[in-house]
């Protein structure tokens, strides 16, 4: 049922018998009513216009949604290609924090291996509002030569900064077909994504799953892309594949925590 209906209704049941409930349940209302309404998800619409309102207080560097768990040590393993070579991408969920726009965010640092060779290193930075909804809040990015030197930071942006702007990357209770901003800097990082399928089969070698979540993802900066990914409830992504464009695929094999 829906949250603020149900506490509309309550409201206008109290008001005209007060002495139905006790003042706990009315100050429960008041509670929920207030949580909901800040938890207000932006609407999609062009990235110049794009402010979504953020309530430092509101959010967390816990992240406990059910599709997109960064439980504090997860490491998450994953395997296949990109840019045509042989791919390992290693994710690990740090210990660490980083205030990003006031807002204290969960450090995810991201290790991407071609041909076995260190290519890129990659710090995303994450919160949860009180709702249950993951955003993005900015990521430092560096693309390595084969001797480990950086060549480009460019993707890299922290939301509060020069215009950048946090996105969603994964609603408490995902709807199909609605489109989020994952994040927003203009020129530099323009993802979206939306759900396409909340009942997805994908087999990976982690394992197979009847009832994944999967999205699709596109940006302005790379028109001709588009990529899926797989989600599963307690585990996160389990898949990334290239259906437009250069041919990439990252399946899951192994989680540590």
């Amino acid at each position: 049922m829906n949250t603020r209906r149900s506490a509309a209704l309550l409201s206008a049941a109290l008001l005209l018998c007060p002495g139905a409930a006790p003042s706990s349940a009315r100050a429960s209302i008041t509670t929920s009513s207030t949580v909901a309404a800040r938890c207000n998800l932006p609407v999609f619409g062009p990235g110049t216009s794009y402010r979504p309102r953020i309530d430092t207080e509101d959010f967390t560097a816990s992240v406990t949604n059910r599709w997109f768990p960064l439980p504090v040590g997860r490491t998450m393993v994953y395997t296949g290609t990109k840019d045509g070579e042989p791919a390992l991408d290693i994710v690990k969920v740090s210990p660490r924090t980083k205030l990003v726009r006031g807002v204290r965010t969960r450090v995810v640092e991201d290790r991407l291996y071609l041909s076995n060779v260190l290519t890129e290193r990659t710090s995303d930075y994450y919160a949860q509002d009180e709702c249950g909804n993951v955003w993005y809040f900015g990521e430092d990015t560096a693309e390595l030569d084969a001797r480990g030197r950086v060549v480009s930071r460019e993707g890299s942006f922290h939301a509060g900064v020069d215009g950048a702007q946090p996105g969603v990357v994964m609603q408490a209770h995902p709807q199909l077909g609605r489109r989020f901003r994952q994040e927003w800097y203009r020129g530099h990082a323009e993802d979206i994504f939306q759900v396409v399928d909340r009942s997805a089969r994908v087999t990976v070698p982690f394992g197979t799953f009847r009832h994944a979540l999967r999205t699709t993802e596109t940006t302005a900066l790379e028109p001709g892309v588009l990529d899926t990914k797989y989600y599963v409830r307690g585990v996160g992504e389990v898949a990334e594949l290239s259906l437009r464009g250069p041919r990439e695929a990252l399946r899951l094999v192994e989680v540590f925590t």
